[in-house]
């Protein structure tokens, strides 16, 4: 009978250490590699297309994972462990798990569900399971701990969760609000209504009689001009040319391989196509020290701009990831690529796309 009990006791301590590490995992891998970037793109993929503004996100995002925090130590110690530890723990997880429903239902399971990050990134449906899973381990705990056994102090409780809270708010301290480009509508620049041949009625002027008179010419046929009309992509705010002719706008983070790999590609086109266009590109303000070797490894150097963690999430797309890829003409998009899966940058079709005319395009 002792040895059924001991085994108890040691299947219960192990249930309780694996839930208080994935806590303590989820908190932690929500501020890798640095606090500020993991926070602001936890707020811009995750929190913003939920309703939350800037300034309700940023708290929100540090609370919830001071929360976390708190929850993965409290798991360890004795005080309302049964009455208010277990049911917030398995609170917690099923809001979770009811979000990442209802977002495989509306979106599909795609992307990174952000609950550990960038450390490790997990589709919604992975996420999913893993919480149903960590529910069932508190449930389970729920039925063999017994309450009155709990320690009775509550203050115990509030401390360490409100110095986990505090813990958060030092290492991923608040910031100013970045002001980024908003999403601007394709605004035609042009007054025609289709891109038919212009006809042109041109006139003679001839004096008779000291007076001006008018005299019709032969109609005269201007060409069509096989190009997109003008309109504005709203990333002039990085570059004021972008919408003038042919371009590739690049959003890349300066240490990310995958983005190396990317320029380096969009190298080796440039120097094998005439008339490549003009490749300009927007670096995520993290790590902006490797910039020299980025474009060292690319092989070729352009023009750039750095933008905020913040800014350059919303000009790329909340819901794309890096690297991403613009093919701009006339401020028209006619093809963009991000992140590394299905919508990944492809360096064939992307020659045979940029010397198409924009007749072949259509």
């Amino acid at each position: 009978m002792s040895s059924t009990k001991a085994l108890n006791k040691n299947l219960t301590l192990s249930i309780r250490l694996i839930v208080s590490f994935l806590f303590l995992l989820s908190a932690v891998a929500k501020l890798y590699p640095s606090p500020y970037f993991a926070l602001t793109t936890f707020e811009i993929k995750q929190l913003l297309p939920m309703g939350f503004s800037e300034v309700t996100a940023a708290y929100f995002s540090r609370t919830l994972i001071g929360c976390e925090l708190a929850l993965g130590i409290l798991l360890l110690q004795a005080h309302y462990y049964r009455r208010l530890v277990l049911p917030m723990s398995f609170l917690i997880l099923f809001i979770f798990s009811a979000h990442l429903s209802y977002d495989i239902l509306t979106n599909g399971n795609a992307g990174n569900c952000g609950c550990f990050g960038s450390l490790l990134p997990m589709t919604p449906l992975q996420a999913l399971i893993k919480n149903i899973i960590a529910m069932g381990l508190i449930g389970l705990l729920y039925v063999k701990s017994d309450k009155l056994k709990d320690k009775m102090n509550f203050s115990f409780l509030t401390s360490i969760t409100f110095a986990s809270i505090l813990a958060v708010y030092l290492v991923g301290p608040l910031r100013k609000v970045q002001t980024a480009i908003q999403d601007q509508p394709q605004i035609d620049l042009n007054d025609d209504s289709d891109n038919s041949t212009t006809v042109i009625d041109t006139l003679d002027v001839k004096v008779v009689d000291n007076k001006t008179t008018k005299e019709p010419k032969a109609e005269e046929v201007v060409p069509k001009i096989d190009e997109p009309k003008k309109k504005k992509s709203g990333f002039n705010n990085f570059f004021p040319d972008i919408d003038k002719g042919k371009k590739v706008l690049c959003f890349f983070a300066p240490g990310c391989d995958h983005c190396k790999e990317t320029a380096k590609e969009l190298t080796q086109l440039k120097k094998q196509i005439t008339d490549f266009p003009e490749i300009k590109i927007v670096f995520m303000d993290e790590e902006p020290e490797l910039i020299p070797d980025f474009f060292t490894f690319a092989g070729g150097k352009y023009p750039y701009q750095i933008a905020d963690v913040a800014a350059f999430w919303k000009s790329l797309g909340s819901t794309k990831d890096t690297p991403g890829v613009f093919y701009l003409w006339n401020g028209n998009v006619m093809k963009e690529y991000d992140g590394i899966n299905e919508k990944k940058f492809k360096m064939a079709e992307f020659k045979t796309i940029v010397t198409k005319t924009y007749k072949e395009l259509k």
